[in-house]
Parts: structure tokens; sequence; C-alpha cells
């Protein structure tokens, strides 16, 4: 039987995160995924590609934001961020035309001129491959890479998967590793397909989660991105 890293440190809360920490949150969630495959296709300078991402993240959190809980993070009693998730309340998932069109400008920022075109590919391509039953949509999570296989960002996951089951509703992820294919597995997502990107792109795995009866247990972490 494996056991977990001992964290270094006393121990830590979920809680939403706080505007002032979007920074932060951008920077840890940066970190999580720069190596991430279809992060390093759509931003193809390693050189540059951390501080782009933490841009990309910043937006995100701004599209996030207005909605309650719509970021949190495992963070110590001191202010240190151990883990962060984006999540998204059944039928709010998709941005409206007009807010992609004002976004346009700040994503061209973030992926250039010349990988706008290949992030437009991926927004495209999992769109249309995204479930019309109502469901809480995690389109991001990310551990500290020092912090992986320690249960922080099981812990994390766990707060809103314990609310889907008590209100029997579905979640929904795409895993854009197959590394963390056994770790959504392990919180009860299950494989629905394999998404092949554009142009030679990597591939992602669509993930669906059914709400589990209150007696199920859930496992342990294996690492996240």
């Amino acid at each position: 039987m494996s056991t977990r890293p001992a964290l270094p440190f006393a121990g830590y809360g979920i809680r939403c995160a706080r505007p002032a920490e979007s920074g932060a949150v951008a920077a840890l969630l940066a970190s999580a995924f720069a190596d991430d495959p279809v992060m390093a296709w759509m931003i193809p300078d390693a050189s540059d590609r951390e501080r782009r991402i933490a841009r990309y993240f910043r937006l995100a959190q701004r599209r996030q934001r207005p909605r309650a809980g719509g970021v949190r993070v495992a963070a110590t009693a001191e202010g240190r961020l151990l883990a962060a998730a984006l999540w998204t309340r059944p039928g709010r998932w998709k941005a409206s035309a007009v807010q992609e069109l004002a976004a346009l400008p700040q994503y061209a920022r973030v992926f250039g001129l010349r990988g706008l075109p290949r992030a437009g590919e991926v927004e495209n391509a999992m769109t249309e491959a995204h479930p019309g039953t109502p469901h809480w949509y995690l389109p991001t999570v990310g551990t500290d890479p020092g912090l992986q296989g320690t249960g922080v960002g099981t812990a994390l996951l766990l707060q809103q998967l314990a609310d889907c089951d008590r209100l029997g509703q579905p979640a929904y992820l795409e895993s854009s590793k197959a590394a963390n294919v056994p770790f959504y597995e392990g919180l009860g997502f299950r494989v629905t397909g394999e998404l092949r990107l554009p142009r030679g792109g990597p591939a992602v795995w669509p993930m669906w989660r059914e709400p589990r009866p209150a007696d199920a247990s859930e496992t342990g972490e294996r690492g996240v991105a």
C-alpha cells in the first residue's frame, strides 16, 4: 500500500479564491500547466510559455469570478496557495458570442497572432464535443507541482464533487494528459472518448462523472496538472 508524501506545513483549508489572489492563482496554474501538451501546442515557445499561460489564467478567472464559487483554492491559514480549480455551474459553461468577441484582443495577447488560430481550434473542438446534459464543468484544476501526490488536489475537487453527489448532478472535464486519467477515474469520472485536436495537435480525453450514492468511497490522488 502506497503512502502519500508528508505535507511541509501543518494543514490547509478549501475556500473560494479572493479577488486579490488572482495573480497568485494564475501563477500557480501556469506552473502546473507549464508542461501541458495542449498549452505547449498553442504556445510553442517554451521560453515565454509560463508567462503567457499565467496571462491566460488571469483572463479565465475574470470569466469565472461573476459566478459564486467559480474559483476555489486549497490554501494554508497563512495564505499560501497549494491548488486551484475553476468550476462552472450547470448551464453556464459557454460564453456568449459577445463575450468571446470582447475577449479576442486579450486572447491575442496570450497566444500571439500565430498562436491564436490554434487556440481557436482548441476552443471549437472542445465546444463541439461538450455534452448537452446539464452538468458542473471543471475546465481547469492545478496543484503546485511540488505538492502533487499529497492529496491536496483530491481534497479541492472532493468539495464540489460531494455537492454534486448531494444534489444528484453530474460533472464533466477534459483531461489533456493521459497520465492524469487514472486520477480522475479514482474520483468517479470515466473517459467518454478521445478528442484529437486539428493539424496534428495532441489528444484530449473528455470525462464524465455521474453523481455517486452517499456511501460511495473516493480514492487518493495520483497527480493532477
